[in-house]
């Protein structure tokens, strides 16, 4: 009998017997409301250090309504692009006192509303990195999922903050510098086809195009892995093209492995550009021309603002824009001649 008492979790009842006061005061000081006596507190603290009591989380967290919990969706983890997003996240969110719940979708845009439905039942409110739902279903969620915070999606929903970056902006100045250097045919290695970047790069492009009309442009499958970027060897040689607007550094370095592979050299014969400036991108052979986005600077005010919606409901700033940086470095030279 005494080993079995022994063993017993200790509980918000023991605590208050030990301390002489009712469970709503031990509750109370445990809560840290302010308005119990500072003696009486003091008397509750002390009985349940002596007890070694500790306050169950979940059982606190349902009383509260509030988990100090955020959810993150992201489409692909292995991106150290949106590892970078989850970084400045996690970190902002950790100086408040918050954890950062994480779901990755896999590329996969059906799985996307049934992983944010579920984190967000979990935690008290949602960040949406990039989601790849067409803007009917995203619109048709929002509701369920308030408080959110998008990132790389612009939403008409009210009250719903979004962090933006100027991708045909981006992939414009990449392609003004390729043209720059005497490249009059470029290839554009397009991303994943729900990716809303990828919609802005090629809008971009399009206006590029528009005001250089002796540039050739191709527009080349791609996708989003350094994979992807292996595979596409065969149709960028055969496009001709002289200079590669990759969609993602990822993308790129997959190119360049697979130029070099086949022996064709970088910038000699060809020039090769990223997006994004991953920690990698400086470091390949040669050193990847790219454009930076400060994208742990975009999931810290994810976090920001998602505070504001938690504190009082409302986020001054509903959208954000970051223009991205070129980089230019050894990937890219001179058109052959």
């Amino acid at each position: 009998m005494g080993r079995k008492a022994a063993n017993r979790r200790i509980g918000i009842t023991d605590v208050a017997q030990h301390a002489g006061v009712s469970l709503a005061t031990v509750s109370r000081v445990m809560n840290g409301n302010l308005s119990v006596d500072p003696d009486i507190a003091a008397r509750v603290r002390a009985a349940a250090t002596e007890l070694n009591y500790h306050p169950d989380a979940v059982g606190r967290s349902l009383a509260l309504g509030k988990t100090d919990t955020i959810g993150v969706v992201v489409p692909d983890l292995a991106n150290p692009t949106f590892q970078a997003m989850l970084r400045g996240v996690s970190r902002a969110a950790a100086q408040d006192g918050y954890r950062v719940l994480i779901a990755d979708s896999s590329e996969v845009s059906s799985e996307e509303a049934i992983l944010a439905g579920e984190a967000r039942r979990r935690c008290d409110g949602i960040v949406l990195c990039a989601p790849r739902m067409v803007d009917a279903e995203l619109d048709a969620l929002i509701p369920s999922l308030h408080p959110m915070v998008l990132i790389n999606r612009n939403t008409e929903a009210p009250g719903t903050p979004s962090l933006l970056v100027d991708y045909g902006q981006g992939i414009q100045a990449l392609a003004v510098h390729l043209t720059g250097l005497g490249h009059s045919r470029i290839a554009f290695l397009s991303g994943p086809p729900r990716s809303a970047s990828n919609g802005l790069r090629l809008q971009g492009l399009e206006k590029f195009r528009a005001n250089h009309p002796g540039i050739e442009l191709t527009v080349l499958p791609g996708g989003s892995s350094f994979e992807a970027g292996h595979e596409s060897v065969d149709g960028i040689l055969a496009s001709g093209a002289t200079g590669v607007l990759a969609f993602n550094d990822l993308v790129a370095m997959g190119l360049l492995s697979g130029l070099h592979e086949r022996g064709v050299r970088v910038p000699q014969d060809i020039s090769v550009t990223g997006f994004d400036d991953i920690p990698f991108a400086e470091y390949t052979t040669p050193p990847l021309t790219t454009a930076a986005v400060p994208i742990t600077e975009v999931g810290e005010q994810a976090w920001h603002r998602m505070r504001d919606l938690l504190g009082d409901g409302a986020s001054e700033n509903l959208r954000t824009t970051f223009q991205p940086d070129l980089q230019q470095r050894g990937s890219s030279g001179p058109a052959p001649a």
